[in-house]
């Protein structure tokens, strides 16, 4: 008997998050246990009406809580992507009503929740800031050790995307981002230095297209409107897809390549605010992150993340086409 994966997907959709969420829903090898929102790509009453409204066109959220959590960032002051997503935060399809309600829990208070009721067997996968998991490891620290890891879409070791040096879902709070990165839990870091390899090409759209189920031509729309944001500010003819790599990698460990280093987020540089600072080369020798006897964190110098540095893009795009393919309406 094949072992589901429990995750509770924290995003803030976003048409990437979007695919994360459907993708989510349908794999048998995964049970999605809650969707929790944050702001990020556009304000916290966007993106959850947006989780919602996807989380309902897909037909198999009908007993997965979907939760809004924090409104802003725990320091800084807010930014959104309405230039990438547009003014609703999920411009291009047109939704009807959706069938589910938020859950009445405030989003942190259902990580911890969830995360206290288990037996350490759930996985977070958040790819959205990280204000939701960091709030909820401050505000109940015994959540820690219940985590079973922390599959994150966010950082880069190159370059970003919102200033040269950081990545937006980092730079929208790099205080939380901190939090995560030191709570002592496996983290597994995908970032934009191999979620650029994936770009929703026309011929994948079309293939995706072909499977005919509503969930099929959602996907289409969303690309047909992210191609056209990438390309006007990027250049890009075919759109990055990153959230879906987390979800992915779930499924198939095998499409990504993992390299340990130590992590650490810039908190204090007015150029580099933000920046996932990955140490590549290993130039941090040491220990991974341990508590000491009194449950103080112990600060080694050695590798806290496992970093993605390669994806087969190919074998991404058959795991996502495939994954559509259980959709039969």
């Amino acid at each position: 008997m094949t072992v589901r994966s429990k995750i509770i997907l924290d995003c803030d959709p976003g048409h990437d998050d979007a695919v994360a969420i459907l993708m989510a829903a349908v794999h048998p090898s995964l049970e999605l246990a809650a969707i929790t929102v944050s702001a990020g790509n556009q304000t916290l009453e966007k993106t959850a009406r947006n989780a919602l409204n996807v989380a309902s066109a897909s037909g198999r959220c009908a007993n997965v809580p979907v939760a809004a959590g924090m409104s802003r960032p725990i320091v800084r002051e807010q930014v959104t992507a309405g230039e990438i997503h547009g003014a609703s935060g999920l411009d291009g399809p047109v939704f009807g009503p959706p069938e589910i309600s938020l859950d009445p829990r405030h989003g942190v208070d259902l990580i911890i929740e969830l995360l206290m009721a288990s037996d350490g067997d759930i996985t977070l996968v958040p790819t959205g800031p990280l204000t939701n998991v960091a709030a909820a490891l401050r505000r109940e620290p015994r959540i820690a050790p219940k985590i079973e890891r922390v599959v994150l879409m966010g950082g880069t070791y190159q370059l970003g995307n919102v200033t040269p040096s950081a990545e937006f879902n980092i730079y929208a709070d790099p205080e939380a981002a901190h939090i995560v990165f030191t709570c002592g839990r496996p983290i597994v870091m995908m970032g934009l230095d191999v979620t650029r390899k994936v770009r929703a090409s026309a011929d994948v759209i079309a293939r995706v297209r072909s499977l005919g189920s509503s969930q099929a031509a959602l996907f289409s729309e969303m690309m047909e409107f992210f191609a056209g944001t990438q390309k006007e500010l990027y250049g890009w003819d075919s759109p990055p897809l990153h959230d879906p790599v987390t979800v992915a990698w779930l499924i198939d460990p095998g499409c990504v390549t993992l390299k340990e280093m130590k992590v650490e987020i810039e908190l204090k540089s007015e150029l580099c605010y933000g920046r996932t600072s990955c140490d590549f080369f290993g130039h941090c020798k040491g220990g991974r992150l341990t508590f000491d006897t009194s449950g103080a964190l112990a600060r080694p110098a050695g590798p806290n993340a496992q970093v993605a540095v390669d994806i087969d893009a190919d074998r991404f795009w058959d795991i996502l086409y495939d994954t559509f393919a259980l959709y039969t309406k």
